[in-house]
């Protein structure tokens, strides 16, 4: 219990400075611009397409409801309400801030690519799932599961600042933005338990 408290503070905390710094600090953007330069080489092919696609913020509302499905199916009922809350609640949290933030995507991003940077909501949903995937099937799947999850988000991080959709700072605020939303439908959802 203790423990989601500071998760949950350290990464409000992160968001927090982050968008003061995006939105007040030249200094902080120029560094986030000039890493992301650094970062972004020449690594935008087809590969980081694909995995940007599987990692779609709609595609991964679609998995959500498989999951919750599933948990349904196998009569847990109040984890698969937990499931879609969880996701709903973190998407709509980085709608809601990507248009409050404005911040436009770094130059050279791709046609397909629309909206605003910050946050990532690539990076957001999929950092969600992730959480969520880990809470429900962690203790049963172990070690093999959290290296194949953190493999799968290093990608999809990867992908966004190579197909120079986002900035560093997109990538940390959206993953911020989630570990604080899944933090807190978890102290929700245990209030009813």
């Amino acid at each position: 219990m203790y423990l989601n408290i500071w998760v949950a503070i350290m990464s409000a905390l992160i968001l927090v400075l982050l968008i003061f710094n995006v939105r007040n600090s030249r200094r902080f953007n120029l560094f986030d611009h000039w890493l992301h330069h650094k970062l972004v080489g020449q690594h935008d092919g087809f590969s980081w397409q694909i995995i940007t696609f599987i990692n779609d913020p709609k595609l991964l509302v679609v998995w959500d409801i498989f999951l919750a499905s599933f948990l349904i199916n196998e009569e847990k009922n109040l984890a698969a309400l937990w499931v879609l809350f969880t996701l709903g609640f973190t998407d709509l949290s980085g709608l809601l801030l990507k248009k409050w933030m404005h911040r436009k995507r770094p130059l050279m991003h791709s046609s397909l690519e629309d909206g605003y940077s910050f946050p990532s909501g690539h990076v957001l949903g999929t950092t969600s799932m992730i959480l969520i995937i880990w809470e429900i099937f962690g203790t049963k799947f172990g070690n093999g599961l959290i290296i194949t999850l953190a493999v799968i988000w290093i990608m999809v991080v990867i992908s966004r600042i190579s197909l120079k959709a986002h900035y560093p700072s997109d990538v940390i605020g959206a993953t911020s933005l989630a570990v604080f939303c899944f933090t807190l439908s978890q102290q929700i959802f245990l209030a009813f338990l």
